[in-house]
């Protein structure tokens, strides 16, 4: 039974190795995430290996909300014409942006190997140090109320961490604090204001990039309020029950004074007797002269 296998066997090892391997393209990346400072070069690599094709179709692309071409027939196209270069696969793109950043392919096409098409994926993420923050801080408050202050640095890469100051000292929040901090949001809320909260207040912005960014200090101004409240609620509680008796008097009046003035306009009405009949008409026809009269 071992000696039929090993009779079938030989002949089809022998038939293997003398046959031709179907090979297709390869393509890859030594690179697949690629992390540059903002106005420098990035380097995307892009390797390939064909089975018969010793001149290949070479593509870049970029995703985004389309699929946009970076080289293509031999040529860079629109904003990569005057700022990249190739070799071999190798895309260089120079001055990067945080306009650059995104997921770009490489395409090779061997159209002479059995698989033609090959690709790789590489993802390019421009660090962009902190911009100075927008800060929203208002110029006065009364006391007691509520506050919020806003920080915001948009552009920067990877997105920055925040911290605020008051008269150039740095607050930082505890559980004894009477005011609370998010870094990652940038936000200084305050539940209830006093005087000691006033001050000059600004905020700064980091990240792992560059130095630190911070916004021209404002100055805020605890006020105490011009009149006391109870006398306010007091006083617009009795004007609002004054305009509420105005309205029950005026609604009260109105409805007597209709009545009475239907009344006097019943009993006042002119009584217009019928006009007096006409005199008979005398009939000429039957008219005699009683008397005549000599001239």
């Amino acid at each position: 039974m071992r000696n039929n296998m090993k009779l079938w066997t030989l002949p089809l090892v022998i038939t293997l190795l003398h046959s031709p391997v179907c090979l297709s393209v390869t393509v890859s990346s030594s690179k697949p995430q690629v992390e540059v400072h903002e106005h420098t070069d990035a380097v995307l690599t892009c390797e390939f290996r064909t089975e018969k094709d010793q001149n290949p179709r070479i593509e870049w692309k970029k995703k985004g909300k389309g699929v946009t071409f970076v080289y293509f027939n031999h040529k860079f196209t629109g904003p990569y014409a005057e700022r990249a270069k190739i070799e071999g696969a190798t895309l260089t793109i120079h001055l990067v942006t945080q306009k650059d950043s995104g997921e770009y392919r490489c395409e090779v096409t061997a159209s002479e190997d059995h698989v033609s098409l090959g690709e790789a994926t590489v993802t390019l993420n421009v660090l962009v140090p902190p911009h100075v923050p927008s800060c929203e801080v208002p110029s006065s408050i009364f006391v007691g109320s509520g506050l919020e202050l806003l920080c915001k640095d948009k552009l920067s890469v990877p997105p920055a961490t925040y911290r605020w100051y008051k008269d150039n000292k740095v607050l930082m929040a505890t559980t004894d604090t009477p005011y609370s901090i998010d870094t990652n949001k940038g936000t200084l809320k305050i539940n209830s204001v006093s005087k000691m909260d006033t001050g000059m207040y600004r905020c700064e912005s980091s990240n792992s990039v560059g130095a630190p960014k911070s916004c021209v200090a404002q100055q805020l101004k605890v006020m105490d309020y011009p009149l006391n409240m109870t006398v306010v609620i007091a006083g617009a509680a009795g004007l609002l029950a004054l305009v509420l008796f105005c309205c029950i008097c005026m609604c009260v009046c109105r409805h007597r004074g209709c009545r009475n003035e239907g009344n006097h306009t019943k009993s006042t009405k002119s009584y217009n007797p019928p006009p007096p009949p006409l005199p008979p008409t005398r009939n000429l026809k039957h008219y005699k002269q009683a008397q005549s009269f000599m001239i």
